[in-house]
């Protein structure tokens, strides 16, 4: 568990790969107003009974125990909203207000190209992999003034993924959990304050902005902001802008 800054508490809930260290940039920015906390999520597995996905839930609940805190914003980022999701909806009391970036709908289901990954993970994820750059190529560019700006983000993110891997197996395990949870049920408890955060339409080509603005049909009074210049990865290629979104909002429902 990362534990860091002062101020509001933030709690920020890393996505498919599971690992903290891809956010990096967006931690550090958060924890110049707020004491962030953050962590890679746990290995896991179904139960057997369909609960496997909880397993994330507990983790959650945890790390606010650990910190000593009764309450914090939740902030889950893209897979890492639908645990902050679950987690409001069954947690209500421990959550001041809840922030969804980039996170897919309560109706998404893995289109083919996931599907095939789920069923060869290991065998498949070099060619996953390689056409990650394919996708953010695009949206660095255009979240960067210069070249060379483009080139050094580009490399500094490199780095953070080789030197914090993501296991492709517990990747395919966690889009697995996802199947017979009903998030829509979810967002109807769903209580506190909700902010749901998306890049550019067109600029997202991981997970579709239309998805995810769903959540504000579901989640009664949630309101929308978009990160300009960006799509799937603005909260770490222009991070400052995504913490001139989230403070304001963390503020207003600070009690």
């Amino acid at each position: 568990m990362v534990d860091t800054g002062t101020g509001s508490p933030i709690v920020v809930v890393p996505g498919i790969q599971g690992r903290w260290e891809w956010m990096h940039p967006a931690i550090v920015t958060l924890s110049r107003r707020h004491r962030v906390l953050t962590y890679s999520l746990s290995r896991t597995k179904s139960d057997g009974n369909g609960n496997g996905f909880d397993h994330f839930v507990e983790q959650l609940d945890q790390i606010l125990d650990t910190a000593e805190l009764e309450q914090a914003t939740i902030c889950g980022v893209s897979y890492g909203g639908l645990i902050a999701l679950r987690y409001a909806a069954r947690h209500a009391n421990r959550v001041s207000s809840l922030i969804l970036v980039s996170t897919p709908g309560p109706s998404w289901k893995p289109n083919y190209q996931v599907e095939r990954y789920l069923q060869l993970p290991r065998l498949l994820s070099p060619a996953f992999v390689a056409r990650g750059p394919s996708r953010l190529w695009h949206e660095i560019v255009r979240a960067h003034d210069t070249f060379p700006a483009c080139i050094a983000f580009s490399l500094k993110h490199t780095f953070r993924v080789v030197t914090a891997p993501c296991s492709p197996t517990q990747m395919a395990e966690r889009i697995r959990l996802l199947k017979g949870i009903n998030f829509a049920t979810d967002c109807l408890k769903v209580t506190a304050p909700t902010l749901v955060i998306t890049g550019e339409p067109r600029l997202d080509r991981m997970v579709p902005v239309s998805s995810t603005k769903e959540f504000l049909h579901v989640i009664p009074h949630a309101v929308s902001a978009t990160l300009g210049r960006t799509g799937h990865i603005g909260l770490i290629s222009r991070p400052e802008d995504f913490a001139e979104i989230v403070e304001p909002f963390v503020a207003a429902h600070d009690f």
